[in-house]
């Protein structure tokens, strides 16, 4: 008995899987999803990587973001032990530099679900320029960051860096929702 109730505290209740739709049958574009905020220096791009989310993007567009995923699992891991989070909430974030010596501020991305704000809780960066918090123009810097569970990518979502906020997202659930009827509907699955 004492197995069990360790087992549940530390699995799911669900697999990912079993909330998603197969590989290989989405379409949609980054671009099509990610919400955008843009300053004076920089362009941010917010994707969730949550899996019901990335299978609805093109396969190409899948696989890379699962490959980057996989490969940065281990850093995802010791980040989110460190901050004692079991089932972080991953979110890749994206800083364009819009003009030379470009600076951002990775810790001013947050999101707001639900009526409330989350902070990162840990980031994992994935580029080399991550570390100087200054980009050239058109340079990129990219990490995931992981987040304390109880965001909603299926409502409303408020993603805001320093003063400027977005509810753009509510556009990329509209976006979601009618690719993942699409694809349901090709592939015979039930609708969550």
């Amino acid at each position: 008995m004492l197995v069990a109730a360790l087992l549940a505290a530390y699995l799911p209740a669900r697999l990912p899987a079993q909330d998603t739709i197969p590989t290989g049958y989405g379409t949609l574009r980054r671009d099509d999803v990610a919400v955008r905020i843009t300053t004076d220096r920089v362009d941010i791009q917010v994707l969730p990587l949550r899996e019901g989310i990335i299978r609805l993007l093109a396969p190409d567009t899948y696989r890379s973001l699962a490959e980057l995923v996989r490969k940065r699992q281990a850093t995802i891991d010791s980040v989110a032990m460190q901050v004692g989070v079991q089932r972080p909430t991953l979110v890749l974030v994206t800083f364009v530099g819009l003009l030379p010596q470009a600076r951002f501020n990775p810790e001013d991305v947050n999101l707001a679900s639900g009526g409330q704000l989350f902070r990162p809780v840990g980031i994992a960066p994935t580029s080399a320029t991550w570390g100087s918090f200054q980009l050239a123009a058109q340079e990129q810097a990219t990490a995931i960051y992981l987040f304390d569970e109880g965001i909603t990518f299926r409502e409303d979502l408020i993603v805001s860096y320093q003063t400027r906020s977005t509810t753009a997202w509510s556009r990329s659930v509209r976006i979601l929702d009618q690719e993942d009827a699409r694809v349901r509907a090709r592939v015979g699955t039930p609708p969550n």
